[in-house]
């Protein structure tokens, strides 16, 4: 209940608050405006509505959520209150940076003597507009920055305050890092349009004037956004952040994913120009500039980041983790090398099966664009596949554990069954079609060039097989070796059962370990006929009334004991094991009502930590969907 009151209360307070800010820039830009005279009484009208209406709503639960976190640590240290503060900065200062870069971005083109509608973020807006805009925003900014720098000094507990603020930090990294990208494309593309000499007009320069705005406003936010992130790795939580790693991987594949499209574009326009259907040169030169201006940027960013995220792995001390951290990063590159190295022989086949059966193909140069792309994405794809998918495939194939482990992942699996999916379902429509058409030709029916068709349904059938084959083999090969060094060291560990005397404790934990653990080898000892002199373990399992009352001739034994020791949670005794503080008194507090304690694990991270992640996902996945088509628009020209 008191979570959905939180949220209910912040919710309203944080929408309150846009609606007054937003209110409190409309009245003085229809006050100052020069432009605005003519619009005066309906601008007017709505800037005054919408002060009226949200400053009291904004008040009256603003103030109830800061006199109940005066009260209660809870209600002070709750995730969602760091979520309004620091979602409430955002919400202003990114309006402010906008608002800046617009101000910036007609500067610059009204000192180059060029039309400042042109600008890439309000060309329609002015200097009093953007001023009135960056000072109220600031001004709200800033009220909201002191209370949090006050509450960051005395908050009896900052986990949620810690997590949201690493994710605020790193929405202004990719937000600064996005501006800094594009900049650099339209600079870069605007060299290349240099080159040719078709720089007429006002359209060339103003691309140029709107690269340098972005990267003077973009840069400086990026660099110093990062900074703080850099500087605070001395912290260990910052350094085992999953947040980070993941932010780590999606700069890492996107860049990767980008510059091999662009890369792929490339030689497709290079090998069109040696066959002799690329243009003029100048034609040439300009088209090029798109896929080089998108690629060299993401070049950066990939070599950049990839080595952080390298980085970020060796951060892991704990060896097994630290490979399955790299093996993701692989299988997800190994994937993205074997579909476009699969492309591109099956459209390196067709080429060919064209060029056999009809002559006039080749001889009227229809060739050049099929076999350019195939060639682009072999040259890009076969590389990627086999510098990720060779150490992987190496590491499956090691003996002892970090193979074993190799050979269990998770990963591993996924990517196998993954592409053995593919081949299935692709050799299924591949082959149907191949039968359909030869079943279609006897019948008198079909097309002329049959035998054209039919070859190549059948190469793509071909290859569709030759992949199932290779992946089902390693499968084969995994499934082959799986009795190793991780089992017998299963088997030779001595875990040993105290079961205080029914015999109900040892049953369950003999049908749980079956299912779970077949391997462990289990002693069972009944402490009513005594612990055997010679017994030895490395590990125990009781119940946890066992290891709160033991009977007194296993108690000096039970103590004694220097191994594990796995205790078991049970409801006949009148005892419940906290997994912490926050849980403790959470029991307390049910016990006091009458309820009866849930045996349940611990709660981990918050609801509110997942939340934040999430949100974190969804905005990383849409920056990434961005830049791709950004990518794919530039490179293809579109």
């Amino acid at each position: 209940m008191k979570t959905i009151r939180r949220l209910y209360f912040y919710t309203v307070a944080f929408i309150s608050m846009e609606v007054v800010v937003w209110g409190i820039i409309s009245l003085l830009r229809s006050i100052f405006g020069v432009n605005k005279i003519t619009e005066g009484a309906s601008n007017l009208a709505q800037a005054l509505s919408l002060i009226f209406v949200g400053v009291p709503i904004f008040l009256v639960h603003w103030f109830w959520a800061q006199r109940v976190s005066v009260k209660e640590d809870e209600e002070k240290t709750a995730g969602v209150r760091a979520i309004f503060f620091y979602g409430i900065l955002l919400a202003t200062l990114i309006p402010a940076v906008q608002n800046l870069l617009a101000l910036i971005n007609r500067t610059f083109l009204s000192s180059a003597n060029l039309y400042v509608s042109r600008a890439i973020v309000g060309g329609s807006q002015t200097w009093v507009d953007n001023l009135i805009a960056i000072v109220v925003n600031l001004l709200i900014a800033a009220y909201f920055w002191n209370i949090l720098k006050a509450e960051w000094r005395t908050i009896p507990e900052t986990e949620n305050f810690s997590e949201i603020r690493r994710l605020y930090r790193f929405i202004w990294v990719l937000y600064g890092l996005l501006m800094a990208v594009y900049g650099t494309q339209q600079a870069l593309d605007y060299v290349f349009t240099l080159s040719v000499g078709n720089v007429l007009g006002a359209l060339g320069r103003e691309t140029v004037v709107n690269a340098i705005a972005l990267l003077v406003v973009g840069t400086p936010i990026w660099y110093f956004s990062w900074r703080i992130l850099q500087d605070v790795l001395t912290d260990s939580a910052e350094r085992e952040s999953y947040l980070r790693l993941g932010i780590l991987y999606l700069l890492s594949l996107g860049g990767v994913t980008v510059v091999l499209t662009a890369g792929g574009n490339l030689i497709y326009m290079l090998l069109m120009q040696v066959f002799g259907e690329g243009g003029n040169f100048a034609e040439f030169m300009q088209n090029i500039g798109g896929p080089i201006s998108i690629g060299v940027p993401f070049g950066v960013i990939w070599a950049y980041y990839g080595k952080w995220l390298n980085q970020q792995f060796v951060f892991d001390e704990d060896v097994l983790l630290r490979a399955g951290k790299q093996r993701l990063y692989f299988y997800i590159l190994s994937i993205l090398g074997l579909a476009a190295t699969f492309f591109a022989l099956a459209s390196l086949f067709s080429v060919v099966i064209d060029l056999v059966f009809t002559r006039a193909y080749l001889s009227s140069g229809g060739f050049a664009s099929p076999l350019s792309t195939a060639l682009g994405a072999l040259v890009v794809g076969l590389p990627l596949w086999l510098m990720t998918w060779r150490p992987v495939q190496a590491d499956a194939l090691e003996e002892g554990s970090v193979g074993d482990h190799a050979r269990r992942s998770v990963i591993r699996k996924a990517y196998l069954y993954l592409v053995l999916f593919a081949s299935v379902i692709g050799g299924m429509v591949s082959g149907g079609i191949l039968i359909f058409t030869l079943i279609n030709s006897a019948l008198g029916g079909g097309p002329a060039d049959v035998t054209k068709s039919a070859l190549n349904s059948l190469q793509v059938l071909i290859l569709f097989v030759v992949l199932l084959l290779y992946h089902l083999s390693a499968l084969r090969r995994d499934g082959a070796t799986r009795a190793d060094e991780l089992e017998a060291k299963q088997e030779n560990f001595k875990l040993v059962v105290l079961d205080n005397g029914d015999g109900w404790f040892a049953e369950s934990v003999k049908a749980a370990f079956a299912k779970r653990a077949p391997r462990l080898q289990l002693t069972m000892v009944n402490l009513t006929e005594g612990i055997p002199f010679d017994l030895k373990a490395d590990a125990l399992v009781l119940p946890g009334s066992l290891a709160v009352n033991p009977p007194e001739m296993a108690e000096t034994w039970i103590r004694s004991f220097a191994g594990f020791k796995l205790i078991v949670e049970d409801e006949v005794m009148d005892a419940a094991w906290m997994s912490d503080f926050g849980q403790a008194a959470d029991s307390a507090q049910a016990l006091a009502e009458g309820q009866k304690l849930r045996f349940a694990p611990g709660k981990g991270m918050s609801a509110w930590t997942y939340v934040a992640y999430a949100f974190a996902v969804l905005f990383a996945c849409q920056l990434l969907i961005m830049l791709l088509s950004l990518g794919v628009q530039l490179v293809a020209g579109f």
